[in-house]
């Protein structure tokens, strides 16, 4: 995951990153070039480009034809709002494979959670402007208390479109997010927001649209994000891929799996990790292939055991495969990785109980980019 630019022409409410502005100090094109290089050679097989709003570089298509000309498949998370036919024809052309549009819901949530009234048809006509040019086209979306009840009626809405990989994220307290605590999923809320989930993939498999026939094992595919889980009774449905075998979380991939970049050359293990306790030094005094095999904030994840975790995760059946699930979740929530309330299976352990959990926020987000505050768990009666 490639962030080129901070600068965004959308004032998200909930951006982890709170872009706007890029940049004081952003990759140049050739800085931007020998990155791309190097990481075609320490093995990238995919780089997904994403802000901001990536399309906002004069120079994007040059490094999509850089990393696609080396062999990567190259793809592009985007708001939409400003991704014309025109925009969409050339990335097609310098090589570029898929766009994800991002749309948090049905328009009046959508364009509330922007900041931006019409940029929900605007994100709409972007996916049929990318479908038109060829690209592969897939739709994320970041789950929350304003949104958590309309998810079936949202992917309808994309399955019309011919959009048939959904990406569901939770929002969490990063950036502009952590000065929303009202908008953030209560622990408990997971039960119903995986329930909705597994019913949205049973539905799709039994009610297919003409166009998803062709692959009848799985024609729409809804793809947890890593922050979605962990181990409850639809684990399986919702982790396995089409056409593959049988699937469940195998924990983080943060530097395992997956790096990131900032735009100022900046490099993390995961691209939501908050940049203060993670950034693992720039691009700029060491090469890429040096940080992914030396520094110690990029191999957490590699090196983690059952020790590091605290809390109910520490003593969880799950605890040697899960690890605590997200850590970016963990972290920004809590304010250390290691345990995470956001997760199926201890829900519906506290829940057997006749207890929940509840948090409340202690300490605010400062306002930088990817910073985040620290909330507390308060144990209570199922009813509150």
């Amino acid at each position: 995951m490639w962030e080129l630019t901070l600068r965004c022409d959308q004032p998200c409410t909930h951006c982890g990153s709170r872009a706007g502005a890029a940049r004081h100090r952003e990759l140049s094109t050739a800085e931007c070039l020998d990155v791309a290089k190097q990481l075609a050679e320490l093995g990238a097989r995919e780089i997904t480009l994403i802000g901001g709003e990536a399309y906002l570089r004069a120079d994007l298509d040059e490094i999509v034809r850089a990393l696609a000309g080396a062999g990567v498949v190259v793809t592009m998370q985007t708001g939409g709002r400003a991704l014309t036919a025109a925009r969409a024809r050339a990335l097609k052309a310098a090589g570029m494979f898929g766009i994800g549009v991002s749309i948090d819901g049905p328009e009046a949530v959508h364009d509330q959670l922007r900041g931006n009234t019409g940029s929900w048809a605007a994100a709409m006509r972007a996916i049929d402007n990318a479908r038109e040019a060829g690209l592969g086209v897939s739709s994320n979306c970041q789950v929350n208390r304003l949104n958590k009840h309309l998810l079936a009626e949202h992917v309808e809405s994309l399955r019309d479109r011919q959009v048939r990989y959904w990406r569901a994220q939770l929002t969490v307290p990063m950036g502009n997010a952590a000065d929303h605590p009202e908008w953030i999923l209560q622990p408990w809320d997971i039960l119903q927001v995986i329930d909705t989930l597994a019913e949205i993939q049973k539905r799709a498999v039994a009610e297919p649209r003409p166009w998803e026939l062709p692959f009848p094992d799985r024609t729409f595919d809804l793809q947890p994000g890593n922050n979605i889980g962990y181990f409850g009774p639809h684990e399986e449905l919702l982790r396995s891929r089409p056409g593959g075998s049988s699937a469940h979380w195998s924990g983080c991939a943060a530097g395992i799996a997956v790096l990131s970049l900032e735009s100022d050359g900046t490099i993390k293990a995961c691209p939501s990790l908050p940049t203060a306790p993670y950034g693992a030094g720039n691009i700029l005094d060491q090469s890429v292939r040096e940080a992914w095999l030396n520094q110690p904030l990029m191999r957490f994840a590699r090196e983690r055991t059952v020790e590091d975790l605290w809390g109910f995760c520490r003593t969880c059946a799950y605890a040697e495969v899960c690890h605590a699930g997200c850590n970016f979740t963990a972290h920004t929530t809590l304010g250390r990785r290691g345990n995470n309330p956001f997760c199926y299976h201890r829900a519906a352990t506290l829940k057997r109980a006749g207890k929940r959990e509840r948090l409340v926020q202690v300490v605010k987000a400062a306002g930088e980019p990817y910073d985040f505050g620290r909330f507390e768990l308060v144990e209570e009666g199922w009813g509150g």
